[in-house]
C-alpha cells in the first residue's frame, strides 16, 4: 500500500520520557506502520527515553508549567497547535493516550475520528473528566478489563473496549542479556526487585516495610528498586529499619531488563495501576510474580479466566480481596493504602501480609521455579502480533 493510499494515523502522547502508556504508544506506532502514515505528537520533547528511530514524531514544544492558571493557558495552546497539525496532516485518526492528552484530543477535534484512553483507575476518579472524555470520543480503549466493567456500570457507558497491552518477549530478553557494571548482589543473594518511579501510586514505602519483616529470618534476602525519582526518603526508611545495606535504589536505567533477570523475585506494591507493564516484563523474564490486588490490572494477569471470573462473582463491586490468593500466574495480596507513611514504627497489616507472601518465596526455591515458569508461560499469552490485529481491527471501524 502506497502512502498516498493510507489513511493517517496520529498517537498523541504528553511525552516520551518513561511509563507504561508511553511504551505502548511506540509500540503501537511501529505496528501500526504497516496500515497507515503514523504521526506521534508530543507536548515536549524533553528527556526522550525510547527509541523512536523511524518514526514521525511531531513535539509542539508546550511542556507542562505548574500552577492552576498556567494549566489551564498550557490547555488552549496546545489545543490550538493540535487543531492546526490536524487539519495540516489531514488526520483521519486521533487517538490519546493518557488523560493530559485525552484533553487535548478531544477539544481539537476537526473531522477526524477521536479516541481516547483510559488506562489507569486514577483516569476513572475524576468523573467529570471520565464524562468529557466519553461524551466527546467515538470510542474508549482500555487495556483492562476492570475499566471496561467499571465504565458501563458506573457511567452507563458501552461504546468501550479493551485491548491489552503489546509485550515483546523476544526484545525483552535479548536486552536482558546485556552486562551491567553496578549490580551490587551476589549469587548468594536472593533478591526482590520492583520497577517503579517514586510515586505514592507505586507503594514502595510498602514494599520497603514488608521487605523489613521478610528480611528478619532470611538474611540471605536483598531488594532493589528501579526507577526515576528522588529516593531519598526510601533511602532514610530503609536506614530507620536497619536494612540499609540490604536495598538498592540504582535510578532510572534506559534498559533495567538486566537487572530484573539478575533478580530472583518481583513484587509490584501499587495501589493504582493500568495494566501494568513492568509486571508483565518480569513475567518475560520468568520472575515469579507477587503483586497487589490494586485496580486495575494485576488480577486479570495473575489469574486465570476462571480465578478472574470466580473474583467477580464473589466480589461483584470490584473491591480487593481481603486474604492472600495463589493463583496460577502469580501470587496476589490485598491493595495496600494509597497515603504515604514513611513512620518506620507503623507496618500496616497489608505490609504484613505482603511480608508473609514474600517470606514463602524466599523459604521455597521450588515455589519460585513453579512460579518462574508460569510467569513465562503467561507472559507469551500477551504478544504483539495479538495487539496488533486487535487495535487494527478497532480502528479499521472508523477509517
Amino acid at each position: 500500500m502506497s502512502l498516498s493510499e493510507k489513511k493517517n494515523l496520529m498517537l498523541m502522547v504528553p511525552m516520551l520520557h518513561q511509563g507504561g502508556f508511553e511504551r505502548v504508544c511506540v509500540k503501537t506506532a511501529r505496528l501500526m506502520q504497516d496500515y497507515y502514515n503514523v504521526f506521534i505528537l508530543i507536548f515536549s520533547s524533553k528527556d526522550i527515553n525510547y527509541d523512536v528511530s523511524g518514526l514521525n514524531v511531531i513535539d509542539i514544544d508546550v511542556p507542562a508549567k505548574k500552577g492552576a492558571l498556567n494549566k489551564v493557558i498550557n490547555v488552549f495552546k496546545r489545543v490550538s497547535k493540535v487543531k492546526k497539525l490536524k487539519r495540516e496532516l489531514k488526520i483521519d485518526i486521533s487517538y490519546s493516550f493518557g488523560s493530559s492528552a485525552n484533553y487535548v484530543n478531544v477539544l481539537s477535534r476537526t473531522k477526524e475520528k477521536v479516541l481516547t484512553g483510559l488506562r489507569c483507575q486514577t483516569d476513572m476518579e475524576n468523573i467529570r473528566q471520565v464524562k468529557l472524555f466519553c461524551g466527546r470520543s467515538d470510542q474508549v480503549l482500555s487495556c483492562s478489563k476492570e475499566i471496561v466493567r467499571q465504565l458501563e456500570k458506573d457511567f452507563d457507558y458501552t461504546r468501550s473496549t479493551f485491548i491489552y497491552n503489546p509485550l515483546d518477549v523476544e526484545d525483552i530478553e535479548k536486552k536482558a542479556s546485556e552486562d551491567i557494571s553496578d549490580y551490587p548482589f551476589t549469587g548468594d543473594n536472593v533478591v526482590i526487585s520492583s520497577m517503579a518511579r517514586n510515586d505514592y501510586i507505586k507503594g514502595i514505602w510498602h514494599l520497603v516495610k514488608a521487605f523489613s519483616i521478610a528480611a528478619k529470618d532470611h538474611q540471605e534476602a536483598r531488594l532493589m528498586v528501579l526507577g526515576a525519582g528522588n529516593f531519598d526518603k526510601y533511602r532514610e526508611l530503609s536506614k530507620a529499619l536497619g536494612i540499609a545495606d540490604k536495598v538498592f535504589f540504582p535510578g532510572v536505567r534506559k534498559n533495567p531488563f538486566s537487572y530484573v533477570k539478575a533478580s530472583d523475585i518481583y513484587v509490584c506494591s501499587s495501589n493504582h495501576e493500568g495494566f501494568p507493564n513492568a509486571v508483565l516484563e518480569a513475567m518475560a523474564l520468568k520472575k515469579p510474580l507477587i503483586s497487589a490486588d490494586c485496580k486495575t490490572g494485576p488480577r486479570e494477569i495473575l489469574l486465570s479466566e476462571k480465578e478472574y471470573q470466580d473474583l467477580i462473582d464473589r466480589i461483584p463491586d470490584g473491591s480487593s480481596i481481603r486474604e492472600p490468593v495463589e493463583g496460577e500466574f502469580g501470587i496476589l495480596v490485598p491493595d495496600m493504602d494509597e497515603h504515604e507513611n514513611f513512620d518506620p514504627d507503623v507496618v500496616t497489616e497489608g505490609e504484613r501480609l505482603l511480608a508473609a507472601e514474600i517470606e514463602k518465596m524466599l523459604a521455597s526455591k521450588e515455589l519460585r521455579e513453579k512460579y518462574s515458569k508460569k510467569s513465562y508461560e503467561r507472559a507469551l499469552f500477551y504478544t504483539p502480533e495479538c495487539y496488533k490485529d486487535s487495535i487494527h481491527k478497532i480502528l479499521t471501524r472508523y477509517e
